[in-house]
């Protein structure tokens, strides 16, 4: 008689897959999302035919800030998707190896617990942040760029300060 995931009873696949559901949802996923918001790399570029300007995203850029409007972002969706992709397949691939081969994962209530609410409210706040009406998506970067530096930092980290006059000795008098 075949068992809730569609596999036999006497199947040695079936517990792994139940294992590894509970951590997609408990562990890899809360993971990715706490992640994605906490580290990220910075790129300071110069705009084609614009401004200088500092992009947000690993291993993509995915946003910066909005040129029409003050507070609003730039959000380039192939980029957020592929970064998203990239930190829920290392969080994947990381989860597999060590259940696998190191040691089993057992999830503890409290940490799930923790996690969750850490991630749900990382959520809230980037779709609060996501949802500002002056915001743009578009599919992806429309304008070019010249990378000039790039670096990686955490949320509470401030953005290095760049000097201008180093990538535009022309603009000094």
């Amino acid at each position: 008689m075949p068992d809730c995931n569609g596999l036999g009873r006497n199947s040695s696949l079936s517990i792994p897959l139940l294992v590894m559901k509970q951590l997609l949802w408990k562990l890899i996923l809360p993971l990715t999302i706490i992640s994605f918001t906490i580290f990220s790399k910075w790129w300071y570029v110069h705009i084609i035919d614009g401004s200088d300007e500092i992009l947000t995203g690993f291993p993509l850029p995915y946003m910066c800030r909005g040129w029409h409007t003050s507070l609003s972002l730039q959000i380039f969706v192939l980029g957020l998707i592929i970064d998203l992709l990239t930190y829920f397949a290392f969080w994947f691939m990381l989860t597999f190896i060590i259940h696998q081969f190191i040691v089993k994962i057992k999830l503890n209530k409290t940490l799930t617990i923790f996690l969750l609410i850490i991630s749900g409210f990382l959520s809230v706040v980037m779709i609060l942040i996501g949802s500002n009406s002056d915001n743009i998506y578009t599919l992806h970067m429309d304008f070019e760029s010249e990378i000039h530096e790039t670096g990686y930092k955490f949320i509470w980290e401030k953005e290095p300060q760049h000097d201008y006059s180093k990538y535009h000795p022309e603009m000094i008098k």
